[in-house]
């Protein structure tokens, strides 16, 4: 099949990199060296602060290897209420101006974990009352509204494991309680098929919602551990639970070809989570990734 409509890229986190500085990551600019190597020509910001954040230098060094910012990603914790909107807009804002300097789009939006992912503790309830779910969906319509307004971005939600945006109830559930005009979705094929959803019903219901994607794959095996022994998201990364495709869950050309047949342009971004990571890993992972979407017809 000819996915004439799925752009494919890359992302910061498929080279290891979770944080703007940490001595565990490979350096920005050997992750922009090998991305463009291994034959990507579009990818994310990855956390603010980790690519520079000059527009006019990040331009220089994105165009000198032939790449293009797809998206900016940010992480809120809307569901306390309006007490958080302030410090959350202070760095929303630092991210989109960034994003939209680049000539991008779109801003992913993941929500704040409810445990620590390294150690598992508590940092708010697993579940959400009626009053934070409804702080989340009106935080979240706010957010995508003032996104738009000031910066011409469209916010796409990812549903993210160990956050209250996981299983398909929790993510249905929000879908169905925010305004569509003021909120996307970011389906991570790999987060969903960690907490239990099936990404092509998600697309075949909600394809409406859909606009972007993040192309990632479970190992069934090592899933079924974290899940037996309730592991936080982190040492589960640390795991190998994200796997090279293609030899995980789900099976990706039936989501990209639900995808393309909603009829809409949409970027594909390979995101394999694997922190912390050797340094020499990543490069021959994503080579062979970029060679498999393309025998998928991407």
């Amino acid at each position: 099949m000819d996915l004439d409509r799925i752009r494919i890229g890359s992302a910061p986190d498929s080279w290891g990199v979770w944080f703007p500085d940490d001595p565990q990551q490979t350096p920005w600019q050997r992750f922009l060296d090998e991305v463009a190597e291994a034959g990507y020509r579009w990818i994310e910001l990855g956390p603010y602060g980790y690519l520079p954040t000059d527009p006019a230098r990040l331009r220089d060094e994105l165009d000198r290897r032939r790449l293009t910012v797809s998206a900016g990603t940010v992480f809120t914790a809307l569901h306390r209420g309006p007490a958080v909107w302030d410090a959350t807009w202070e760095h929303v804002a630092k991210v989109a101006s960034l994003t939209a300097a680049m000539g991008a789009r779109h801003l992913v939006v993941i929500p704040e974990f409810w445990r620590d992912p390294v150690t598992g503790e508590r940092t708010d309830p697993e579940k959400l009352s009626p009053h934070q779910f409804r702080d989340l969906t009106e935080g979240t319509e706010r957010l995508g509204r003032e996104v738009r307004e000031r910066y011409g971005l469209s916010i796409v939600v990812h549903p993210h494991a160990d956050t209250h945006l996981d299983t398909e109830e929790h993510v249905t559930r929000f879908l169905d309680a925010t305004d569509p005009a003021a909120v996307g979705l970011c389906l991570d094929t790999g987060h969903y098929a960690y907490c239990g959803g099936d990404s092509v019903r998600l697309i075949k219901t909600y394809g409406e919602r859909l606009g972007y994607l993040h192309l990632k794959q479970v190992d069934p095996a090592i899933l079924a551990e974290v899940r037996r022994d309730g592991t936080p998201f982190g040492p589960a990364v640390a795991s190998g639970v994200m796997c090279e495709p293609p030899r995980g869950l789900p099976d990706l050309p039936p989501v990209l070809a639900a995808a393309q047949g909603l009829g809409v342009d949409l970027f594909a971004i390979v995101e394999q989570d694997m922190y912390p990571c050797p340094p020499d890993q990543p490069l021959p992972i994503a080579t062979r990734t970029r060679r498999y979407l393309r025998s998928c017809g991407a």
